[in-house]
């Protein structure tokens, strides 16, 4: 393996900086800008050439699931007309106006390779150069890569097999069969899109049942009781989503939903499984228009057997099937990683054996992910801030 050792040119020290936050998502401008707030100089690395690039390549008919009221970043609110739950344009729009109005120091094109711990500081190895730092806080998103399980003679399938970050316009399935495999969070929304195309065939392929809310009640959006939600003991908050869900929708297994393992709340904290928003998928279901299958046993040419020996032939399959963080190249070696790649540790919690190392952004919250990156980059700031070692940072050097 190549030798990665960080050894600044001689005669050309490098400068320790305060503070380096890797990724300009809403979790990485949120975190560099209560640091700069606090007093702490923070430096944004950011290997795209633009912000909120996930963002642009994301299918056309991506909406946030939360709030606009419940989603938006220090300062900047979205403009008049929003929608209750904000399409990706005005999501980028967001970020951009959040960066620009506060001025946040974003260097573009700079990816960061892996990170070091050096007693007293950081080494941080870019496509750039070195890099040092006291602190850094690492916000890359928990959805950095797109994850398809290696099922049994998937190369041989004669149609196409997308991830749902992929999943493109919806008018494109229009005539199409489509099995959709996972009833997460990423597979509603894929179904929400569906229940609106008049598709050939529609199949979700469903191991296990989700935590699933309507994302609203009569003309109330059921995001906006999150806050309310979230101070709720986990038990409790389990019970209410529970009951909420069988209000709203029934009895989803008499449809063929399996039952969901756990509660809602309960399983986004030990497993990082988000809600499900419904928006019209249900009705979709219920009225033999997607129809509820076991999980995937294997692949032919022609089609996808399913557990139960049947089989169904589907032109395309949209693998709603998660993510994985890619942490692995950066911090692999510091024993920071679950066996998913997910940070032990994240927010204004730290490893004492690694300080100066902080994580955001790399679990879900039922408040959404822009509320919770401001809790969280609240949180990691204060900690800075009242550091020790802030004192020394202006002009440190090695």
């Amino acid at each position: 393996m190549a030798d990665t050792t960080i050894k600044p040119v001689a005669h050309q020290p490098v400068a320790v900086e305060p503070a380096i936050v890797i990724g300009a998502g809403a979790a990485g401008l949120a975190a560099a800008h209560a640091l700069i707030k606090a007093g702490v100089p923070a430096a944004i690395l950011e290997k795209e050439s633009r912000l909120a690039e996930p963002w642009h390549r994301r299918h056309l008919n991506l909406h946030l699931n939360t709030h606009r009221d419940l989603s938006s970043l220090p300062g900047v609110s979205f403009p008049a007309g929003t929608p209750a739950f904000p399409p990706r344009t005005l999501v980028i729009r967001h970020l951009n106006e959040f960066s620009e109005m506060h001025g946040l120091p974003v260097q573009f094109g700079v990816a960061v390779e892996e990170i070091a711990f050096k007693g007293d500081h950081w080494a941080v190895l870019t496509s750039a150069g070195p890099r040092l730092a006291h602190h850094v806080v690492i916000a890359t998103g928990r959805d950095r890569q797109p994850f398809v399980p290696e099922w049994k003679g998937m190369k041989d399938f004669a149609g196409r097999i997308i991830h749902s970050a992929d999943f493109g316009d919806a008018k494109d399935y229009a005539g199409k069969k489509v099995l959709v495999v996972g009833a997460g969070n990423s597979g509603f929304d894929a179904l929400n899109h569906l229940a609106t195309v008049d598709t050939a065939a529609v199949w979700l392929s469903a191991r296990n049942g989700p935590a699933l809310l309507p994302k609203r009640i009569g003309k109330i959006a059921v995001h906006r009781l999150s806050p309310l939600m979230a101070r709720l003991p986990l038990r409790l908050a389990d019970a209410v989503i529970a009951a909420t869900q069988r209000l709203a929708f029934g009895d989803l297994t008499k449809f063929g939903m399996p039952p969901a393992p756990s509660g809602g709340v309960s399983r986004l904290a030990s497993d990082y499984t988000a809600i499900a928003a419904d928006d019209g998928a249900v009705n979709a279901i219920k009225s033999g228009r997607i129809v509820v299958v076991p999980a995937i046993r294997e692949f032919t040419r022609d089609g996808v057997i399913l557990a139960n020996g049947n089989l169904v032939a589907p032109d395309i399959v949209i693998a709603a099937t998660g993510y994985r963080t890619g942490l692995e190249p950066m911090v692999g070696k510091l024993g920071v990683l679950d066996g998913k790649g997910f940070p032990l540790f994240n927010g204004g919690d730290s490893d004492p054996k690694l300080p100066g190392l902080w994580f955001t952004g790399m679990r879900p919250s039922i408040r959404g992910c822009f509320a919770n990156s401001v809790i969280m980059a609240k949180a990691i700031a204060k900690r800075i801030a009242s550091s020790a070692g802030v004192s020394r940072q202006a002009g440190a050097s090695r």
